[in-house]
């Protein structure tokens, strides 16, 4: 079970302070894979960081009994001038894993990444794709009720973007999954029910072609080509 209790949720702008989420109560479908959409600065990445616990609401609170991951795929929490290696061991111990279970992870994350002698190199030397494979491979390593992802599927090559597809698709056998993405074959493929969140509060639906079919009513339509009825000034004289 996740709820969502009288949550509310603001940031102070150069313009005022923006609200995201108001008083916001809802519980969301159990055992079931959600996609969230949105307009972009809706607060979808904002909600998922609150449930993640590594963002803090104004008022309000998330209440669950399941073990929710970090958002996946996050690499902003890693410490520059430590290894890979080190900062997995370092989130390792912060969620209990130790021993021969931390030993596992980091064979996982290590076999994931896909980064050879770089996972014993400082964070601060990867390329952004490096810190991605980093952090999804320590995201999937770590054994959760409920995976947060967050656009991840959107990052690396091709054969990155397969071994995701792979992964969550193994994984949704005994978890969960809350999705964000702007791509609609992904969340069909991946998802049972809808979130639409915007103005200031969310929107539940059955089914998540519901809740895509709200989000396109509010893009902008794309602009026809002008054509052109007149006939050439030369052929009209005849």
């Amino acid at each position: 079970m996740i709820e969502l209790r009288n949550l509310t949720k603001s940031y102070r702008t150069p313009h005022g302070r923006k609200v995201l989420f108001r008083d916001v109560s809802a519980v969301f479908p159990e055992n079931r894979n959600i996609g969230i959409l949105g307009r972009n600065g809706a607060g979808k990445s904002t909600l998922l960081r609150i449930m993640g616990g590594i963002d803090y609401p104004d008022a309000g609170r998330v209440i669950t009994d399941k073990r929710i991951s970090w958002p996946m795929g996050l690499s902003g929490g890693f410490q520059g001038s430590m290894t890979g290696r080190e900062n997995c061991a370092f989130v390792c111990g912060i969620h209990g894993i130790w021993g021969s279970a931390r030993r596992r992870v980091l064979d996982r994350v290590q076999d994931f990444a896909e980064i050879g002698d770089y996972f014993d190199a400082p964070v601060k030397s990867y390329s952004s794709g490096m810190r991605s494979r980093l952090a999804f491979g320590l995201s999937i390593a770590v054994d959760f009720d409920v995976y947060l992802v967050d656009e991840v599927m959107s990052v690396g090559d091709a054969h990155f973007k397969h071994k995701c597809e792979q992964v969550i698709a193994e994984k949704r056998k005994t978890s969960n999954f809350i999705i964000v993405a702007h791509a609609m074959p992904q969340l069909k493929k991946n998802c049972d029910v809808g979130i639409y969140v915007g103005d200031g509060g969310l929107k539940i639906f059955d089914t998540v072609e519901e809740a895509i079919a709200l989000y396109q009513q509010g893009l902008p339509k794309p602009k026809q080509k002008q054509q052109n009825n007149q006939r050439p000034a030369a052929a009209a004289n005849h």
